[in-house]
């Protein structure tokens, strides 16, 4: 009987462990698209400039991708528990300095603390799931529940945004984080077991200066190129700096007789193509929102909540499809489940096409298109953590999700690029001779009909609004492209892998 109720403790103790995790994964996820709604009032509100309101926004997700490396080697030597509760300090105290933010340089300084704390944490949650599931089943499941929290989550801080700005001052977005920090702390100190780390795991200082400044780079370098007006020196040199620092880093790891990261591993089929589905499933995601957030709210008139409430059937859908995918990997396998997930993704793409102008079958292909995210994603993150070394399930974690975040970078830039490139070629300029000069995108578009006289106005917003829509079909067809594509790149890779 002793032993029964030990069993049970156990079971119980481990998905708490889930839990804790999963709330802390939330608010990074959040974090990151949360600022989507909160922007323009937090613009007004702290009197910042365009270049100070650019840098709000990237100096999380530039911080993040540099330190996730680092992070998941730590937290592999000293522990992922530590790593995870030290991170939890520090995005708490980040979310306080960032509320109350008095000027754009302390905001920014918290944004950049905050992405320190969500840089500790991410390797260190995915860690913290591989040692506390033994079960391979528990483990796939409970992987299911990361990476739906990873990938439907970033949908909602549009959502959350939105919904306390109704109601509060923009600091409440940050605010908010404070409460759960405090509670998952506690929980994650009395629950989340002792995983000590091996205190002899790789680790160099000067590696790790490298990759950071690499993914920094390149991330600024696409984040550059995703600017209406870019500069292409600036974009070109960051691009050259980040080529030239992971080439460093990668002849120094494979150098090493003992590498912070064994890159032999991405010889394995299984673990390389999970990696590249990550990546795209990512890319789709993050574009398309952006997509599909801005045509809400530029063309068809919907205030910040009301188009964070049209893309909600995404985020549950990848909610449920998560977990459910995690119970059937060990019997359908990555094989199939990764280009599944892909083609998923792509089906959802093709029907919104069609039907962009029925509310019920965008809402089908939308949550169809979440599904495949919640499946694809899913199935990488169990894929890159059962062929990757126990020890290193951190640095294992940190490939996924510094996988996560470039494919995310990508996704906005790509898409970013065609929505402006499409839009300047199909907009026609209405014959109205007191509608101003030739808008150059939507966003100018709006600005000029606010002076208009009234015909003027439905004129340019029509001729606007064509032009966008042109453009908005051509992201769904590359995305279309992108995805089948990479469905196919990843079934020839698996062949190679063998059954899994």
């Amino acid at each position: 009987m002793n032993a029964i109720s030990k069993m049970g403790r156990d079971m119980n103790r481990r998905w708490l462990v889930l839990a804790v995790v999963s709330s802390a994964l939330l608010l990074i996820v959040i974090d990151m698209t949360v600022l989507y709604t909160a922007l323009p009032r937090l613009t007004a509100g702290l009197g910042a400039s365009q270049s100070q309101k650019l840098w709000i926004v990237n100096a999380y997700s530039l911080t993040v991708a540099g330190l996730l490396p680092a992070s998941g080697a730590l937290g592999d030597r000293f522990g992922s528990r530590r790593m995870f509760l030290s991170g939890l300090i520090v995005f708490g105290l980040a979310s306080l300095l960032a509320a109350f933010a008095p000027v754009p340089q302390v905001l920014i300084a918290g944004r950049v603390a905050l992405a320190i704390g969500a840089a500790m944490m991410m390797p260190a949650t995915l860690a913290i799931i591989r040692h506390t599931f033994e079960d391979d089943d528990e483990r796939s499941f409970a992987i299911g529940v990361w990476a739906a929290v990873a990938s439907g989550g970033a949908a909602f801080g549009p959502i959350l945004g939105g919904f306390l700005l109704e109601f509060f001052w923009w600091g409440s977005v940050f605010l908010i984080n404070v409460p759960i920090v405090l509670a998952a702390f506690v929980a994650g100190f009395l629950v989340v077991g002792r995983h000590e780390g091996e205190g002899n795991h790789p680790f160099s200082l000067i590696g790790s200066v490298q990759i950071m400044i690499g993914l920094v780079a390149t991330t600024l370098a696409m984040k550059e190129f995703a600017k209406p007006e870019p500069s292409l020196p600036m974009a070109i040199a960051a691009a050259a700096v980040g080529a030239g620092f992971i080439a460093l880093f990668i002849r120094g790891q494979r150098r090493s007789a003992h590498p912070m990261l064994d890159l032999k591993v991405f010889a394995n089929p299984a673990f390389s193509s999970a990696v590249i589905a990550a990546l795209i499933a990512a890319a789709a995601l993050m574009g398309l929102s952006l997509a599909m957030t801005q045509r809400f709210q530029l063309v068809l008139g919907m205030s910040p909540l009301e188009a964070g409430l049209q893309l909600l059937p995404l985020p549950l859908a990848s909610f449920v499809a998560g977990p459910i995918t995690g119970r059937f990997i060990g019997r359908v396998g990555s094989g199939r489940l990764l280009p599944g997930g892909m083609i998923a993704i792509a089906l959802g793409v093709g029907i919104y096409m069609m039907a962009v102008h029925s509310l019920p079958v965008q809402i089908a292909a939308l949550a169809l298109v979440g599904a495949g995210v919640g499946i694809t994603m899913t199935t990488a993150s169990a894929a890159i953590l059962h062929n990757a070394p126990k020890e290193s399930a951190g640095t294992a974690a940190s490939i996924e999700e510094v996988s996560y975040e470039l494919g995310g970078t990508m996704g906005v830039t790509i898409f970013g690029s065609i929505l402006a490139a499409v839009y300047t070629r199909s907009y026609v300029a209405p014959v109205a001779g007191d509608v101003g000069p030739s808008a150059q995108g939507i966003d100018e578009a709006l600005h000029h009909a606010a002076s208009a006289a009234p015909t003027a106005a439905r004129q340019l917003m029509g001729a606007a609004g064509a032009a966008f829509d042109s453009s908005f079909m051509a992201v769904l067809g590359v995305a279309l492209a992108l995805l089948a594509l990479g469905a196919a790149a990843v079934i020839v890779m698996q062949r190679t892998a063998g059954p899994k």
